[in-house]
């Protein structure tokens, strides 16, 4: 089966776990354009300025002055940055940053939840000055300079934290218990929702009961639970139509449906296409 294109990091001196640059020389006078593709690790673009065009899951996001772009493995995007761009592009795996510490995991799972961050100019600083020292820390290689890199990261993930949360929309409803009920679910739901699709299973999981977790979703998100995951199942058949030439059978297999007929019908459904009529419309 074709699957969409996954990007791995690839550097020699460092087994691919994490890798910073400067926009500014990795665009060398030049536009950038990536067409749509997945990655396999965590991609933080942060913008000082900026310019250009970029969509992830297939949602557009305006490229502007002091933005960041978070996004969590196995998400897809298409980007093009235009010459004049200046910031930090950062990759890392979930290997390389793994904190022990449960806020320091909340921290990241919430910030890397968000795809998009409009900073305010004055408070952006501080951020692109923590880029700042991690790309010096990781292009000097000084002694233990990856132990100074991920201590960067938990300051950089808190900081980040706190200007979205600044934002009126960063969390529209419920408490912070059930926002982080909610990051929880989806990760879960990311993870296994190929083998799991009931709100029983998730609930079990989280050790909530199902009406519990359905006041999570209806509280943050304004859905119920089984719309989440409707959603979400949606999403990745978009992924693999628009992103690969995969077959419907296979798209439907790959996404734990066993019944090509009830995938077509199940996809037609909640989008008001058949598969093919969808790729033939968007792609």
């Amino acid at each position: 089966m074709a699957s969409i294109q996954v990007r791995v990091l690839k550097e020699p001196d460092f087994t691919g776990s994490f890798n910073i640059r400067d926009i500014g020389a990795l665009l060398s006078g030049k536009d950038m354009i990536q067409e749509l593709h997945r990655h396999s690790y965590y991609f933080v673009l942060a913008l000082e300025r900026g310019h250009g065009e970029h969509s992830i899951d297939f949602v557009s996001y305006p490229v502007g002055d002091y933005s960041i772009y978070f996004m969590r493995p196995g998400q897809v995007h298409k980007l093009v940055l235009k010459n004049g761009c200046s910031g930090f592009l950062m990759e890392f795996t979930g290997d390389f940053y793994a904190p022990m510490e449960k806020a320091a995991r909340q921290v990241l799972r919430s910030v890397s939840g968000r795809n998009f961050c409009p900073l305010d100019a004055a408070r952006s600083k501080k951020l692109l000055d923590t880029l700042s020292n991690i790309f010096e820390e990781y292009t000097s290689k000084q002694e233990r300079y990856l132990d100074v890199i991920r201590s960067s990261l938990d300051i950089f993930f808190i900081e980040l934290l706190r200007q979205c949360k600044s934002q009126k929309d960063f969390s529209d409803g419920g408490s912070e218990h059930y926002q982080e009920l909610l990051e929880a679910f989806q990760e879960l739901l990311a993870q296994q929702v190929v083998e799991h699709k009931t709100v029983a299973y998730y609930a079990d999981r989280l050790h909530i009961t199902p009406y519990q977790l359905n006041a999570v979703t209806k509280a943050t998100l304004g859905k119920t639970c089984s719309g989440v995951i409707i959603d979400h199942i949606i999403l990745e058949a978009r992924r693999y139509l628009l992103a690969t030439s995969s077959q419907v059978n296979q798209v439907a297999g790959h996404l734990g449906y066993e019944d090509v007929s009830y995938f077509i019908r199940f996809f037609k459904k909640h989008t008001g296409y058949s598969p093919e009529t969808f790729r033939r419309k968007f792609a």
